[in-house]
């Protein structure tokens, strides 16, 4: 069975609805815990794609989180060889720092709930089913300030100018959660019960994030499903 590797950095930023997707796919997973002491793999040789999840801390955390660079490396590599990579929230700033880009804090501050996304006319064109705009789940107060070279802005919006981006037809980056469950909603807003740690204009409260959850996260596991399905088609071309 072909396996696709994940990195994961927190214990509740797993795959989320795109598990049970990659299963119906016939894909196996080999999840690397990063934050309880997994390594990260020096070789891609037994995989045929490569997935970074997101998490708490930094791109720019080394000291802390000395993984991120055996990560960045392991990104610089893939890339280096075609192979196809996925990246949700720190995952996608990962993927443009280690190919050239850079991250810092958002100047709108942090976007943390539901908030709409639009397509530029890339990613128009590389999801032509999905509408002009939709929401999707978010949780970052950093960003992609600029892109690796080549890189090609697929979605945006007002609080962050790179919400998705994609460097050629293997590198899909999105800077949301696309993958998060109703169930991973609530615990991310109980553990964040005492509020985010700054104000600013993207910032939902609870009652804002968990109303009407379920159906809001069953739209949100069909708006993921579209979102995955091109990449997903590249790793089914590469045979």
């Amino acid at each position: 069975m072909a396996t696709i590797l994940v990195l994961q950095h927190h214990p509740d930023e797993g795959l989320g609805s795109l598990a049970p997707l990659l299963a119906s796919l016939g894909y196996a997973t080999d999840l690397r815990a990063l934050e309880r002491g997994d390594r990260v793999p020096s070789s891609l040789a037994s995989y045929v794609a490569l997935i970074v999840m997101g998490g708490p801390m930094s791109v720019h955390d080394e000291a802390e989180y000395p993984w991120l660079r055996a990560e960045k490396a392991l990104i610089r590599s893939a890339a280096a060889e075609q192979f196809p990579i996925l990246g949700h929230c720190l995952g996608a700033q990962l993927i443009s720092v280690a190919l050239g880009g850079s991250v810092e804090r958002s100047p709108s501050g942090q976007e943390l709930g539901w908030w709409p996304v639009r397509l530029s006319k890339a990613g128009h064109a590389l999801w032509p089913e999905l509408p002009a705009e939709f929401p999707l789940f978010h949780w970052h107060g950093e960003h992609c300030a600029t892109l690796p070279p080549d890189a090609q802005v697929l979605a945006y919006n007002a609080a962050t100018q790179v919400q998705a981006f994609a460097l050629g037809d293997r590198i899909l980056a999105l800077q949301a959660h696309p993958e998060v469950t109703a169930a991973q909603v609530r615990r991310w807003v109980d553990s964040n019960s005492a509020g985010p740690a700054e104000e600013g204009r993207y910032l939902q409260t609870a009652a804002e994030m968990l109303a009407d959850l379920d159906a809001k996260a069953a739209r949100l596991a069909a708006t993921a499903a579209a979102l995955y399905r091109p990449w997903l088609a590249q790793i089914k071309r590469l045979g």
